[in-house]
């Protein structure tokens, strides 16, 4: 058997404060699909930022071979010019310019010393069709959803001739056809012999498509095996060193008749004007302390627009009346209702929870400011107090951080995400909506975020969970809205409910 395409031995790497990798090793054979799974913070990222020479030759030890050959990258130029092609979650394309350009960006076709237009798109159109993509080679990448951004991504790696094919959390936010696009490409490259590194929280995903997978744990290396013959309990508790009995804490459902009648939270016949059609209309619904209601409906149905409107983060026109524990509220900013002690935890933690170069205790406290008198006092930030309930957040979280004063970008998703809860939950909010607050994170963290969730809703919390994860919906969720073309569908208590009765609602049916 031929040696490996890909081959890290004893790699080591140091942050101030923290290993993040410690004397882990890592190989990858030619026209192998090779899963790489761990909690957020096991190492993962930093290991591929090495291969990528994110982090260079000289800033870790340990040594990395390309078929035989040792490496020593200086820079990200170099990794490419050895066939390793990296896509991170951020996606590295010019929105503005069109698909075949940023195919070709950077190693254009010329003539004459001039780009030749006219091969660059004949060049990229080929690369499409090989793959069956129908993705117009003419049109901005701003015009593109997020699912065909990433595939031009792809495309764009594989222009490289790239052996080693690297993708991190390629599916967080494509539809299930997307995916499905997704691995049929890398089915054909694992055919041509292209190798793939394929990083995914989403175990299922490894089963379906990759051939190996290792998994980190601390920095190091814990298995490597076949998927075949492995399962989701094995890999769960390599990852977690302990086995995890249930993702869904166990609760009594919330009972519609208990304890009061007024509602924490009413919303009546909320519309939004951005265009026409509206993008919401004439919704209904109410929920309760200690309730949580789930809110499900595919992509585009107007899920996140509803919660946005509701905390005052919608720039578009919209009417409709809101009430807080059965009074009017007028709520025309985040400020608003955040005065109105409602929180919202964005799907989009780097764009909208977090100032990622400010650091963790800066973070925790930014939306309690004008609402805890004793971190503020007369416009001034009493930094000792800052310190002492960040501290106590963090503690509390179970938030691993090198320090309060580490910047935000430095953590883990999972911290990061647990860093956006650590702040809406310090302004004390009664009602409290998490729009797909799991997204992007490992199987632990998500356990200790739904079992907040249910602490919350325990101790009086009316709780709205916006997730495109049925499985979460239905483990977490009291009550169900869905939700179709900005429109309530279905309204079900969750009992003997089905994936597929969310389903015909969330389609329209």
């Amino acid at each position: 058997m031929a040696g490996p395409l890909l081959s890290m031995q004893a790699i080591t790497k140091d942050f101030p404060g923290v290993r993040a990798l410690d004397d882990v090793n890592f190989e990858v054979r030619s026209g192998e699909i090779h899963a790489l799974c761990g909690e957020n913070g096991a190492g993962k990222s930093t290991l591929i930022k090495i291969l990528g020479a994110v982090h260079p030759y000289g800033t870790y030890e340990g040594q990395l071979h390309i078929n035989g050959a040792e490496q020593r990258f200086r820079n990200v130029r170099d990794a490419e010019h050895a066939g390793i092609a990296v896509i991170h979650q951020e996606l590295a394309l010019i929105p503005e310019m069109t698909v075949g350009e940023n195919i070709f960006l950077g190693r254009e076709p010329r003539r004459f010393g001039i780009i030749d237009k006219s091969r660059l798109y004949q060049n990229a159109g080929q690369l499409l069709s090989q793959f069956g993509l129908d993705i117009p080679l003419h049109g901005q990448v701003n015009q593109l959803g997020i699912g065909q951004q990433q595939l031009v991504e792809i495309v764009k790696a594989l222009s490289r001739e790239a052996r080693l094919l690297v993708l991190d959390e390629p599916t967080a936010a494509l539809t299930k056809s997307e995916v499905e696009i997704l691995h049929h490409i890398l089915t054909q490259l694992r055919n041509r012999g292209v190798a793939c590194i394929y990083i995914t929280h989403k175990l299922k995903e490894v089963f379906q498509i990759a051939d190996r997978v290792t998994v980190l744990r601390d920095g190091k290396t814990v298995a490597t095996q076949a998927v075949e013959g492995c399962t989701e309990d094995i890999l769960i508790s390599q990852m977690v060193g302990r086995e995890l009995t249930t993702l869904f804490p166990t609760r009594d459902h919330f009972v519609q008749s208990s304890v009061e009648t007024e509602p924490a939270l009413q919303v009546e016949d909320l519309s939004t004007y951005p265009s026409e059609p509206p993008q919401l209309e004439n919704i209904n619904f109410e929920v309760r302390r200690g309730e949580i209601l789930g809110i499900a409906g595919l992509m585009g149905a107007g899920r996140t627009e509803l919660i946005s409107t509701i905390f005052g983060a919608y720039s578009g026109r919209w009417s409709g009346k809101v009430y807080r524990d059965g009074k009017a509220v007028q709520i025309r900013s985040p400020r608003d209702a955040i005065c109105q002690g409602i929180a919202l935890v964005s799907e989009d933690r780097k764009r909208y929870g977090l100032i990622l170069e400010n650091d963790v205790a800066w973070n925790m406290t930014l939306a309690s400011l004008n609402t805890t008198e004793d971190i503020t006092s007369y416009g001034v930030i009493n930094k000792r107090m800052e310190y002492k309930k960040s501290a106590h957040s963090v503690d509390t979280l179970h938030i691993k951080a090198a320090s309060l004063y580490a910047p935000v970008r430095q953590l883990s998703g999972g911290n990061q995400q647990k860093v956006v809860l650590g702040k809406w939950l310090m302004t004390r909010p009664k009602v409290l909506f998490l729009d797909e607050p799991t997204r992007g994170i490992d199987v632990g963290a998500k356990a200790e975020i739904h079992a907040l969730t249910a602490q919350l809703a325990d101790a009086g919390v009316a709780i709205v969970l916006v997730s495109s994860e049925l499985p979460e919906i239905l483990g977490m969720s009291d009550r169900i809205l869905v939700l179709h073309e900005g429109r309530i569908t279905g309204e079900f208590v969750n009992e003997n409910l089905t994936q597929e009765d969310i389903l015909r609602c969330a389609a329209g049916t």
